[in-house]
């Protein structure tokens, strides 16, 4: 009995079927491997994960403060009789600023060498009645009581010498004192006299100097850094940092000041750093950002912050395997210090972290490292 037409279809359908199948996957497979090969490797910048010590940081902002501050005063009386400085300009340690009308002081100084001069002679001429009056005495041609009053005569006017002696020194040093000279290096106010004003010693301020060079860091941190901050001071000098809001250079400087009292209206605790401000680049009063070490972790792996990503299964790096791939790896991230964040579990120190491109990554995608310039490493 012939079979049926529709059979005879179905039969060869089913055939075609089975063998177009697999034929498909096979051509899918293909074509996909070949998509893959055909991907080009995401370029990447890496850092190397990195175990060791780190000096953690705190952060404040402070303020330039002159190391020294003077007021200057004229230590004797008199009129103003010039000023010898550039307001707002530097001046050097010994160099005249200021001068003080002479000419009293001048005629105090004369007259105080003109009485040692009369004194002395007297001593002189006491001293030789004396001389001859001694072989007389011991002859008996004067009494004993004139020769008393003659060796009197000679004391009171040794003693007269002396004192005029102290009292042209006190003349000539206030002579001296017209003078004044700069105590330091440093940078000139503006008058607060000016020439013809008549000045009160120990009274009437002349002018502010302040010394900049070196030039004080003044800043606060909370007394909870204090403990960390003590610690690193009794090992060694601890080395500050500070910028210049804006500028991009930074300034290094050696902590020098830890005030004896916590602030207990802020909680926070004065502190001092020194620059040596060779250029006079700090000026009094101006900001600064401030950075000190507080506390240090031994032998903890680091990496670049910037490596860093986020998910909300927590923190990730991509991790540059040894056949080019990258691996998603879950961190758990620690304490930060500038540009570098500590991860206390996830990473072993010497692995390659993935630190710009991450955008284009995903768990297993093929990468190629770039230098800074993006030309590609060796």
């Amino acid at each position: 009995m012939p079979r049926k037409p529709w059979k005879k279809l179905v039969l060869i359908a089913a055939v075609l079927l089975a063998v177009g199948i697999p034929a498909h996957y096979f051509l899918k497979r293909k074509d996909a491997a070949g998509s893959a090969r055909a991907s080009p490797a995401v370029p990447v910048k890496i850092a190397e994960a990195q175990r060791g010590d780190l000096d953690l940081s705190l952060q404040v902002i402070g303020r330039a403060e002159a190391y020294s501050t003077v007021s200057v005063q004229s230590r004797v009386n008199g009129q103003l009789l010039s000023l010898s400085f550039k307001p707002g300009g530097h001046v050097r340690r010994g160099e005249t600023i200021i001068r003080i009308d002479p000419s009293l002081l001048q005629s105090q100084l004369d007259e105080a060498l003109g009485n040692l001069a009369r004194d002395r002679a007297q001593q002189v001429n006491a001293a030789a009645v004396l001389k001859r009056y001694r072989p007389l005495l011991a002859k008996g041609y004067v009494a004993q009581s004139d020769y008393d009053v003659r060796k009197a005569n000679l004391g009171l006017y040794t003693a007269t010498v002396k004192a005029d002696k102290a009292a042209v020194e006190m003349a000539r040093t206030q002579l001296g004192y017209a003078r004044i000279a700069a105590p330091f290096d440093g940078i000139a106010g503006a008058p607060l006299v000016y020439p013809g004003a008549q000045v009160v010693a120990n009274s009437t301020n002349l002018v502010v100097l302040n010394r900049v060079s070196p030039i004080y860091l003044t800043f606060s941190i909370p007394e909870s850094a204090l403990a960390g901050l003590k610690a690193a001071y009794a090992r060694a000098a601890v080395p500050v940092t500070a910028k210049i809001p804006g500028a991009g250079m930074t300034l290094r400087a050696t902590l020098d000041f830890i005030n004896n009292a916590v602030d207990t209206s802020t909680g926070t605790i004065q502190l001092k750093a020194s620059y040596d401000n060779p250029d006079g680049l700090l000026t009094p009063g101006q900001f600064v950002e401030v950075s000190l070490p507080t506390a240090r972790l031994g032998n903890v792996v680091t990496v670049p912050v910037v490596a860093l990503q986020n998910s909300p299964d927590g923190s990730f790096v991509f991790v540059v395997t040894a056949d080019g791939s990258v691996q998603q790896r879950m961190v758990a991230v620690g304490a930060a210090s500038g540009d570098r964040v500590v991860i206390s579990k996830g990473l072993n120190g010497g692995e390659r972290v993935v630190t710009d491109g991450q955008m284009l990554l995903t768990d297993g995608t093929h990468v190629r490292i770039v230098a800074g310039n993006g030309a590609a490493t060796p």
